[in-house]
């Protein structure tokens, strides 16, 4: 792709045309160079979209929540798109969301966008990836942008975090308060859903869910535990009333714009330590003699450190 792709690409992004859209998203899942550029070329046009993150354990109904998310938002009036990401594999992106049937109902919807996704070789994984997809979403008009992960894993925590509003979903008989709690994302999660709640034990786990909540450190914001049937929609109206008042205490206190300044700053970080290893990598290739030493104890690993450094800063 030449510079002149890259801006037809940037234009269709900003346009809003889908095609485009697809592609430019194609282009961070594969870590092509032409991403720097694409995302040059869009940044100014984002921060606008509200994002909301859906993880939680495989089975407990995110993908028919998401639906139910989307036509409160499509009722609303609201321009929204469902980013499915799969933090952990490149093979199994395309069967998120289910089989796709829970979404058929949005599938004909010009505003409707839905889009599974799993890293190949963007630089620094899902984490960095997620962020950017969502940023492309973000300045192709999609108001609310909604980023669904499977698991509870670390990268699944990164991910949800990494949005205005991250919903934690649960359901009885998975065990998932405790599995939650080992993941340390209990703490990251904004809103809290039980669903299938009509099951036995639901009571049990949103009870144990609100005695770990009130053990743990307290929070400007209290998180809300929302109980539906996501099959039947029941309790989907109080869920999106729940994401939508987060949403506006995270503006009206600030706390989104701190949490999305935080973000950025940690993105651009991690970007910077991704480059310098590329950097560093490339030294010891050339030149396997100061791990040599360092292996033979000629060297401290501190003074191979710095000298990495220096010659890093010195190919550049």
């Amino acid at each position: 792709m030449d510079a002149l792709d890259v801006d037809d690409l940037v234009a269709g992004v900003l346009a809003g045309n889908r095609r485009a859209v697809a592609r430019a998203i194609s282009l961070v899942e594969d870590g092509r160079t032409e991403l720097e550029d694409l995302s040059a070329g869009i940044y100014a046009r984002t921060g606008r979209a509200a994002t909301v993150g859906l993880t939680g354990a495989p089975g407990v109904g995110k993908s028919t929540l998401a639906a139910g998310l989307v036509t409160k938002a499509r009722s609303a009036g609201i321009r929204v798109a469902v980013l499915a990401v799969d933090p952990t594999s490149p093979y199994t992106g395309g069967a998120l969301l289910g089989d796709r049937v829970r979404m058929q109902e949005h599938a004909t919807d010009p505003d409707v966008f839905i889009r599974s996704m799993a890293t190949r070789g963007h630089l620094g994984g899902m984490a960095l990836a997620a962020p950017e997809a969502v940023r492309i979403l973000d300045a192709a008009g999609y108001q609310l942008v909604m980023v669904e992960t499977v698991g509870v894993g670390q990268a699944e925590v990164e991910v949800a975090a990494a949005t205005d509003t991250a919903v934690v979903v649960m359901a009885p008989g998975l065990g998932d308060a405790v599995q939650m709690a080992k993941a340390g994302i209990l703490e990251v999660a904004d809103v809290f859903v039980v669903n299938k709640h009509d099951r036995e034990g639901a009571g049990e786990l949103v009870r144990e869910l609100r005695q770990m909540l009130h053990l743990g450190a307290a929070r400007p914001w209290d998180p809300p535990i929302a109980q539906t049937v996501a099959t039947t929609r029941e309790g989907v109206d109080a869920l999106w009333d729940a994401i939508q008042a987060h949403g506006t205490w995270a503006v009206e206190t600030g706390a989104r714009d701190a949490k999305r300044r935080a973000r950025l700053l940690a993105e651009v970080e991690s970007l910077a330590a991704e480059r310098f290893r590329e950097a560093a990598t490339a030294v010891l290739e050339r030149d396997p003699h100061l791990a040599g030493e360092v292996a033979d104890r000629r060297t401290d690993p501190y003074r191979a450190a710095a000298e990495l450094v220096r010659r890093s800063r010195a190919d550049r």
